[in-house]
This record gives structure tokens, sequence and C-alpha cells, in this order.
């Protein structure tokens, strides 16, 4: 999956698998996590938000099953 480099103190890159709604982010410490059926808006939320690891916390961790890469 392509992710997108993101300026963020926690997260390194961020990407989204449309076909399968699959969110990817990779942490500055180099872990990747995948986080499934997250629809389209959560995405595009995240991708312009002004804190990237604060709606990540507030509407992602917790919500979507999620695996460690």
């Amino acid at each position: 999956m392509d992710r997108t480099a993101v300026t963020s103190s926690n997260v390194a890159s961020i990407g989204y698998d449309t076909d399968s709604s699959t969110l990817e982010i990779e942490f500055n410490n180099g872990t990747i996590y995948q986080y499934f059926d997250v629809p389209d808006n959560i995405f595009e939320g995240l991708r312009s938000s002004n804190s990237i690891g604060g709606y990540l916390a507030a509407n992602i961790k917790g919500v979507y099953r999620y695996s460690r890469v």
C-alpha cells in the first residue's frame, strides 16, 4: 500500500486502500499498523487534520479492528 508522509510528532506516513477500506499507519518508530473497515470519510478527516495523532486517538484507535504488520 502506498503511504504519504505526514507532519506529525508520532506518525511518519498514512495510506488508505479504498477497495478494502484499510487504513495503514507508519509510526515514527517504524511500526506499521493496519486498521480495517475504516470509512473513506474517516481517512479524509485524518489526512486533513491539523493533528494527525490527535485525530487518530480520538477517531480511530479503539474503534476499528487493527493488526500490527
